[in-house]
This record gives structure tokens, C-alpha cells and sequence, in this order.
């Protein structure tokens, strides 16, 4: 089998892993992204040029959300204090992991 050359998460993924490295348990948290803007000349050629902007993400987090949406999770579902965890792809194990007080 050919090694994977990309590995991609979903919104709701990322948020998850976020939420359990900042170890936190409760609220609705989600992807939050800062994009800057840049802008320049380009084109084909030195004599073709055109105006273009240029859109890098300058940071990527989490933020708190009021309600559940397509970006966020429930940090007290994926992330309990303690008991069982159930995982955004609906998977439950124990959560054995050491909380950060």
C-alpha cells in the first residue's frame, strides 16, 4: 500500500484535539483562523502582469461558540472530566488521559 502523503482532519477533528491539549472540559469550542493580506504584481511574464492578493493564515485556535455548529464540538463530550470519552468519529474508550490542573 503507497504511504499516505496527506493526512487531512475535519473542523469538528482538529477542535477535538485542540480541546484535549488545552485540557479543557466544558463549553462549545470551535476552529477559529486569522487570515492576514497581502498583495503584489504577477503574471506569466515581466510583461503581463496583473494585481493579486495574497490570503496567508497568519494563526489557527479555538474559540468559544454559543451553540453547536459544523466548526465546534462539546468539550464535556469529547473531553469529560472523567469516565468514558467519546471521540468525534463516535468511538468511546476510557479516558485515561492525566488532566492539566
Amino acid at each position: 500500500m503507497p504511504e499516505a502523503k496527506q493526512i487531512v482532519y475535519s473542523f469538528q477533528e482538529l477542535a477535538e484535539l485542540m480541546i484535549k491539549d488545552q485540557g479543557i472540559h466544558e463549553g462549545f469550542w470551535g476552529i477559529y483562523a486569522r487570515f492576514g493580506l497581502g498583495a503584489t504584481n504577477a503574471g506569466p511574464t515581466e510583461t503581463d502582469l496583473k494585481p493579486a492578493a495574497i490570503v496567508p493564515i497568519v494563526e489557527l485556535g479555538l474559540q468559544r461558540f454559543d451553540a453547536l455548529n459544523n466548526l465546534c464540538v462539546d468539550a464535556a463530550k469529547v473531553n469529560p472530566k472523567t469516565g468514558l470519552l467519546i471521540t468525534t468519529r463516535g468511538t468511546v474508550k476510557p479516558n485515561r488521559k492525566k488532566r492539566k490542573e
